[in-house]
């Protein structure tokens, strides 16, 4: 467990002050992902099984030339319009997603040389948790005297990492998971604030879970091999694992915050399924009117989910709001975090 309250951050403050999203063009219907499938030789499912199974009927794929780089700069271009800054006044660059442009160099390179900023640049991974991961290495770092002013974005392409053509059901089944992935960016600026911020911040981490999902290539186990490129898991296991470990992290956030769930107005969740999100409810008594639903029509968008759904509600938000992020990623990692509107 590691945790940060306010009385470590009583010196100084650390907020979002600018929040960007993107969105590729490109819209894919649950349909005809599995009709395409079906047309290069996989196997053909019944209409409609996909949505009835997973509550997505749509998600956004990143067309040629687009990378993760890409959705990342323009979300970032965004953010630092929201938040009045030119990309030069950034002095720390952090990229923090599952997806990267390219082993090496760090793809945070990439955006900084699109943007044409000059800030202290790296890359931050640990699968869909990178994005709060990021956020929260950068409010540590402004904490500390390090930067003043941080720009974290993601760009996530997981759609990449289908594969189009299963060669049987056993192979479609085993990738399934996959076939809910959407692509999207997110950035925001964090900088020191006179009120609110970043109030609260805890982890749970259960690494003994993780060889239960995720892309196994491009590392020095996997090299090399188209194999090992596609996303392989198991669904229903990753979810049983959240289950089993999902609530400790919630309930000590409340515990040390004393803050309840009608505290919040906003409760931005990482979502994989719509009926992934509806058990993360009930086992937690989040109201669903607190959560921001983007699943249905954007698919699971990786680290992303977070940023987007923050871009949905920024604007709506007055001073004092609070928003409670949940990140859920493979490894297995949860993490929270505590923000106040300023």
């Amino acid at each position: 467990m590691n945790s940060q309250n306010t009385a470590a951050a009583d010196a100084v403050r650390v907020g979002v002050t600018g929040v960007g999203a993107s969105l590729p063009e490109r819209v894919v219907d649950s349909g005809r992902l599995l009709r395409d499938i079906a047309d290069a030789g996989g196997p053909t499912l019944p209409p409609g099984i996909f949505e009835r199974a997973t509550g997505i009927t749509t998600r956004r794929a990143a067309g040629p030339g687009e990378y993760a780089s890409t959705l990342a700069e323009r979300a970032a271009r965004t953010a630092l319009d929201r938040a009045g800054l030119d990309p030069l006044d950034v002095d720390l660059l952090v990229f923090a997603s599952a997806t990267r442009d390219m082993v090496e160099p760090a793809t945070a390179h990439i955006v900084q040389a699109a943007l044409g900023s000059r800030a202290h640049a790296l890359d931050v991974t640990n699968a869909c948790n990178s994005f709060v991961n990021g956020i929260d290495l950068a409010r540590t770092m402004i904490l500390a005297g390090r930067a003043h002013r941080a720009l974290v974005v993601t760009g996530e392409t997981p759609s990449r990492a289908v594969r189009r053509r299963p060669a049987d059901l056993a192979e479609f089944r085993d990738g399934f998971a996959g076939y809910t992935f959407g692509d999207a960016g997110a950035a925001v600026v964090l900088q020191a604030v006179e009120r609110g911020g970043i109030l609260d911040v805890d982890t749970s981490t259960h690494s003994e879970h993780w060889g239960v999902g995720g892309i196994f290539g491009g590392g020095s186990r996997h090299p090399r091999g188209d194999e090992h490129t596609y996303f392989r898991g198991d669904g229903k296991e990753l979810r049983e694992v959240f289950e089993k470990v999902g609530t400790s992290v919630l309930d000590r956030m409340r515990t040390r915050t004393g803050l309840d769930w009608t505290d919040f107005r906003h409760v931005l969740v990482h979502q994989v399924t719509v009926p992934y999100l509806e058990r993360f409810a009930e086992m937690t008594g989040v109201p669903e009117d607190r959560l921001v639903v983007t699943v249905p029509e954007l698919g699971n968008v990786a680290s992303a989910s977070l940023g987007v759904q923050l871009d949905r509600v920024h604007d709506g938000l007055r001073p004092g709001d609070k928003l409670l992020f949940v990140g859920l990623g493979g490894g297995i990692s949860i993490m929270t975090m505590v923000w106040e509107h300023a």
